[in-house]
């Protein structure tokens, strides 16, 4: 192999552990570069990569002082983090890092987690940390990283660290030595979906799929909002068909699948071929039914199942949406489209369904229309069909078409 694993911990109390994992790696056959960032005492084995090596990848002087400063462990850790992200970064740019593995316990974890999340999708990253089996989510984000738990602290080597610690590194052995196959060079389109959005977003990846584009589908729980972002803003897809905007009820109303603040931002920033719509944005979603808040108990809910409650939203909540969506798409400078489904947004709001309510869809509808400023290239289409008819599907990708179109032969005519 030409590229290395890089194996990081604080290597003031990790350093025999690290260096166990190292020799398992080398044994199999893996080039393998050890790197400290440790932040309090000296390290008690011989890294590949110094400390002081990392630090000075730091963006500023302030920083750089704060990671080798004694009397504020969580500021050298977090100072430590910022260059250790820069530091595999600038690895990875000069195609260096083959994968990515580290240990520890929670402030290892913290420390290597945001450097993790950094480095691109599909490159392996495997973290032994004994905050593996509680919630992980603000360590993993929305990045394909490994979390393995190491059943005891990693402090020695022992009968079990030996054995979880050996397994983690033949783990990583076998991801860095088996290639993926590509898939070709098809244009990738990103999509969102939810359950109740379904039928019409498998009916639209298939007919891109038919015409030989690579549909990723991602579910619109918050977390699959922002993972979607992430691929948009590291170049990997090449325009957006987000069907299932949910996840705004969920940031504007208070549900728990938000997907945060900067929503629809790298899809806009990237003027890629973007084509949206309204779906499941009839309802906000909670936890368990006893887990309502007391302000919503008295709300139209529907137990979506023993773990998932959904809350029909009203009229003015619907207008809300449509002015937080339109200040979004208001600063957009590319052409995009917009396809508003008028016979319902999502299974539950078809007729006869316990979230139909047209005077509700309509507030959303008319207040989205209004507030979005007319210009060149915005197009906002009603279309008489619930979302899931297969009409409203075609029509999507007739919309998603043209636009992708356009693009192509834009390029072609402005290469860069």
């Amino acid at each position: 192999m030409s590229r290395s694993v890089y194996a990081v911990a604080t290597m003031d109390t990790k350093g025999h552990e690290l260096a166990y994992v190292a020799e398992r790696l080398r044994a199999a056959g893996v080039p393998v570069v050890t790197v400290d960032v440790g932040t309090m005492e000296p390290p008690v084995a011989t890294p590949d990569v110094s400390r002081e090596e990392v630090v000075s990848c730091h963006p500023t002087a302030e920083g750089r002082a704060a990671t080798l400063s004694r009397s504020d462990r969580g500021v050298a850790i977090t100072a430590m983090s910022e260059a250790l992200m820069r530091f595999l970064l600038g690895e990875h740019r000069a195609g260096k890092v083959a994968g990515v593995i580290g240990i520890g316990g929670s402030g290892n974890t913290a420390l290597l987690a945001p450097a993790m999340q950094a480095l691109p999708v599909g490159m392996p990253r495997l973290m032994v940390s004994t905050i593996a089996s509680g919630n992980v989510a603000p360590y993993v984000g929305t990045s394909d990283i490994f979390m393995l738990y190491p059943v005891v602290d990693v402090a020695g080597i022992n009968a079990v660290s030996r054995r979880v610690l050996g397994n983690a590194a033949h783990a990583m052995a076998g991801l860095v030595t088996h290639a993926i196959p590509t898939g070709g060079e098809k244009r990738t389109i990103a999509m969102t979906m939810f359950g109740v959005t379904t039928l019409c977003v498998t009916a639209v990846r298939q007919a891109l799929e038919a015409v030989g584009l690579d549909a990723l589908v991602f579910h619109a729980t918050g977390t699959g909002g922002r993972a979607m972002e992430k691929l948009v803003e590291a170049g990997l897809v090449q325009g957006v068909l987000d069907i299932t905007t949910t996840e705004v009820a969920d940031e504007v109303v208070g549900g728990i699948l938000p997907a945060g603040p900067a929503r629809f931002d790298a899809i806009l920033q990237a003027r890629l071929p973007y084509v949206l719509s309204l779906g499941a944005l009839d309802m906000v979603n909670f936890g368990a039914i006893e887990t309502v808040p007391a302000a919503f108990r008295q709300r139209r809910l529907y137990v979506h199942n023993a773990q998932v409650t959904l809350m029909r939203t009203t009229p003015e909540e619907n207008r809300r949406f449509a002015r937080w969506i339109a200040a979004k798409l208001n600063r957009a400078e590319a052409p995009f489209t917009l396809l508003i489904p008028e016979g319902g947004v999502s299974a539950l709001d078809a007729l006869g369904q316990p979230f139909f309510d047209p005077g509700a869809d309509a507030a959303l509808f008319d207040e989205l229309e209004a507030s979005i400023e007319p210009l060149p290239g915005r197009s906002i289409r009603r279309l008489p069909w619930n979302i899931n008819d297969l009409a409203f599907a075609q029509a999507l990708v007739a919309a998603y078409l043209e636009l992708d179109q356009k693009a192509v032969r834009s390029t072609q005519e402005n290469p860069r």
